[in-house]
């Protein structure tokens, strides 16, 4: 096997905001997280240096003549204008440097707790509903929920805003009044209205390992130190300041005590939040979860934090993994990712009376290999089936069947199964097989490329080594089918560009406004 990347080709730019004067303890945290990364990244044998930020617009000025192609994000915010921060992986990209953790859309979505309401709820993941109440707004007694409820900013972190006096019931309407102006006094911002669920309090740190999702240990806060009657919340206070009842009394339970199906159907709903938000590298899922074992999300975090005292470093540990093992893997998933989408940084000597701009050199080639497909691949595989986002709900169960057909039989099977790796991480996957009644005519079944490695070249190498395969076997002719809608069109070019033509297409196939169409490759 081909060896993995080594972190030690390449250097890393790690960039955090500077707290500001006063800051509050949310803030200050993120220097212990930049000392644990330089000290991880250190210990692995990589290049790196620190460099705060006061403001977005200082970003610029800082990559422009920064040599390091990856950049470790660690910028949550800057004084003012939190949202600023959503734009760093944006703005490096733009610079052509790989950058650590979640997109841009992923943070923004994150901040804004309506929005993901919105994405989940679509997706047919649990979480509470609620209403959103501008500054100014009246409240109307007839839009809330009823029973009891939290009320929180819209679009804070951190627990920021999320105290014991914004629980009650709905009821109160002259107490939950006070509690909405009060916010948005503070923060200037909306304020979502949501039912209180559940007793219990549940944190799911989900990572992306290479092609792989693994989602980490359950955790559980421990509240059984509260009095009856006090709110069951991880708020403010028992994040972020060590001498209150709250931050000493909500330790962490990992794993959670739950019955087995409870667990997997809370991994299975971090999974698929996870893939409705766009998610990518690293994030944390947190839920509530009622008396009779049923989930609700309260949100999903794209930018936890990632100290080694918080929850996530614990989750890591409960797992067997080093954190130091955790900040190799996300830069070499930042490396992965730059090596198929470098923007040059254009700009004028004349203007700027600085030299010519380039982008930062090409981290090399991962090394591909591709093997016949087994046993130990299957949850990778249809991880990656689902984080392509090409493939409906109800195709997955037939992915699933055909590739458990495809391991069970091995050659002498009708489908011919094999998987890509990058190091001994599942990049993709391709199946084919013979067309019942036909002369040498072959049908690539399912081709997959996980979106952390797609446009690395995984996918042409899968295709070719399929066509070898097949001419092997005697094949004379490749058949693929694929849709129409426009979702595919980046699917169709890519056919296209390997050699096949489009032979037939049969209108509304698939479903209203969604052809099929049939491509053609001899080899």
């Amino acid at each position: 096997m081909n060896a993995a990347p080594d972190i030690r080709d390449y250097s890393v730019l790690i960039l955090y905001n500077e707290p500001a004067l006063g800051a509050g303890e949310s803030e200050a945290g993120v220097l212990a997280e930049v000392a644990a990364i330089r000290e991880a990244l250190a210990g692995r044998g990589a290049r790196a240096r620190a460099t705060g930020l006061r403001r977005l617009e200082d970003l610029a000025l800082v990559l422009r003549d920064a040599p390091e192609p990856v950049v470790f994000n660690l910028v949550e915010g800057f004084p003012g204008r939190p949202e600023d921060a959503n734009l760093v992986p944006a703005v490096c990209l733009a610079f052509g440097k790989g950058c650590t953790g979640n997109t841009t859309n992923g943070l923004t979505l994150g901040l804004d707790k309506g929005a993901a309401k919105a994405v989940l709820t679509q997706a047919g993941v649990p979480c509470p509903g609620g209403v959103i109440i501008a500054p100014g707004e009246p409240l109307s007694a007839g839009r809330l929920p009823a029973g009891r409820v939290i009320v929180k900013p819209l679009g804070t972190d951190a627990s920021e805003g999320i105290e014991e006096d914004g629980v009650m019931d709905a009821a109160e309407t002259a107490r939950l009044e006070a509690a909405v102006r009060r916010l948005h006094a503070q923060f200037g911002q909306p304020v979502l209205v949501e039912p209180f669920v559940g007793e219990r309090e549940l944190n799911v740190s989900v990572i992306q390992d290479g092609g792989e999702l693994r989602v980490l240990p359950i955790a559980e806060i421990d509240f059984s130190a509260f009095a009856a009657g006090k709110p069951r919340i991880v708020g403010y206070a028992a994040k972020w300041l060590p001498d209150s009842f709250e931050f000493n009394h909500t330790p962490r339970v990992i794993p959670a005590p739950l019955p087995e199906p409870v667990a997997e159907r809370i991994r299975d709903c971090a999974r698929r939040a996870w893939h409705a938000c766009g998610m990518q590298d690293y994030g944390r899922v947190d839920f509530r979860l009622t008396n009779a074992g049923e989930p609700f999300i309260l949100e999903v975090n794209p930018n936890p934090d990632i100290a080694p005292d918080a929850g996530f470093a614990a989750a890591l540990t409960a797992a067997g993994i080093p954190f130091a093992a955790f900040v190799e893997r996300m830069v070499l998933n930042a490396a992965l990712r730059l090596q198929h989408r470098i923007l040059p940084v254009l700009s004028s000597p004349q203007a700027t009376g600085h030299r010519p701009q380039t982008s930062s050199p090409r981290p090399p080639a991962p090394p591909v290999t591709i093997r016949r497909t087994e046993a130990a691949d299957r949850n990778a595989i249809m991880e990656l089936v689902r984080a392509t986002n090409f493939f409906r709900e109800d195709e997955h169960p037939i992915a699933q069947e055909v590739l458990d057909e495809s391991v069970a039989k091995g050659a002498e099977g009708h489908y011919q199964s094999f998987t890509a790796l990058i190091g001994d991480q599942v990049a993709g996957w391709v199946c084919h097989g013979p067309i019942a009644c036909t002369l040498g005519s072959f049908d690539v079944y399912w081709l997959a490329v996980h979106p952390a490695t797609q446009g690395s070249g995984v996918g042409r190498k899968l295709m070719d080594f399929a066509e070898t395969d097949i001419r092997r076997q005697g094949g004379r002719l490749v058949v693929v089918e694929t849709a129409g809608k426009a979702v595919y069109d980046s699917t169709r070019a890519f056919y296209q560009r390997i050699g096949y033509h489009e032979a037939a297409r049969l209108p509304e196939f698939y479903a209203p406004g969604d052809d099929k169409i049939i491509y053609l490759k001899r080899v």
